[in-house]
């Protein structure tokens, strides 16, 4: 009986070890409300938790911000100086959701300028490639070619967030991935970019994590960070899946 309530433990213990990360990765996101919204750095967090890596997340964000901004320190923005005494291994840089589209060169003079003081702390500098709002469809290709060239042109990993948008659409049409504004993320429309995220960062997608994933506050308080349902969950790791095989090099 002893030997086998020893390997029942040992079967246990071995379990649990295949479950939890083994590894760490300090990421900083640096943006405005789309990164944000529905707690996404959060939520790449709880993600991470089922891969080999535990992703440990900050921001620095402020609504309507663009990347001038938070180069220059305006509006309160202290990003410069977090990313300098941070000691990240990984910042992501989100610009202003139709700003590559309307003012294209702060995209283009600021993301060389971050990537730059990025790499010299030690981290990676990565940039988010976000999607076109839903009633300017028209612009999802101008916007994909621009975030590419300019990741191109610093060697800045692009994390391919609107082509998975895109993929999710073309698999499942009644995708809704837009909240009621039309410009930031449904539920479904975070739970895939986290997925996305997670998977450039960690090079894993989990096959499965919890479709209402839960934090603790500052205080230690217990809060949902958003609730998609079970057949959601799973495409949305389909499409980060796919996402991850098709574009991340």
């Amino acid at each position: 009986m002893k030997k086998i309530t020893l390997s029942l433990t040992l079967l246990s213990i071995w379990f649990l070890s295949m479950a939890q990360p083994t590894d760490t990765l300090k990421v900083l996101f640096v943006g405005n409300s789309y990164t944000y919204f529905n707690n996404l750095p959060h939520l790449v967090s709880v993600i991470s938790d089922s891969t080999k890596t535990k992703l440990i997340t900050k921001k620095t964000v402020i609504g309507g911000s663009w990347l001038y901004q938070h180069w220059n320190g305006l509006r309160g923005l202290k990003t410069k100086e977090i990313i300098e005494q941070g000691d990240f291994d990984a910042v992501v840089l989100q610009e202003y959701s139709m700003g590559a589209i309307d003012y294209p060169d702060s995209l283009r003079k600021y993301v060389p300028l971050f990537a730059d003081l990025i790499r010299s702390t030690g981290a990676k500098p990565y940039l988010f490639q976000v999607w076109a709002r839903e009633k300017v469809p028209q612009y999802i290709q101008e916007l994909n070619q621009e975030y590419e060239a300019v990741a191109r042109k610093n060697d800045v990993t692009l994390v391919h967030v609107a082509k998975g948008w895109d993929m999710a659409r073309n698999l499942r049409s009644s995708s809704a991935l837009f909240a009621p504004d039309g410009t930031h993320p449904s539920a479904l429309g975070t739970f895939i970019s986290a997925a996305i995220f997670v998977g450039y960062l960690t090079g894993e997608v989990p096959e499965k994590v919890s479709e209402a994933p839960t934090a603790f506050d500052q205080s230690g308080e217990f809060i949902e960070l958003l609730r998609v349902d079970r057949l959601d969950m799973i495409f949305a790791l389909k499409v980060a899946k796919e996402t991850i095989d098709t574009y991340c090099e």
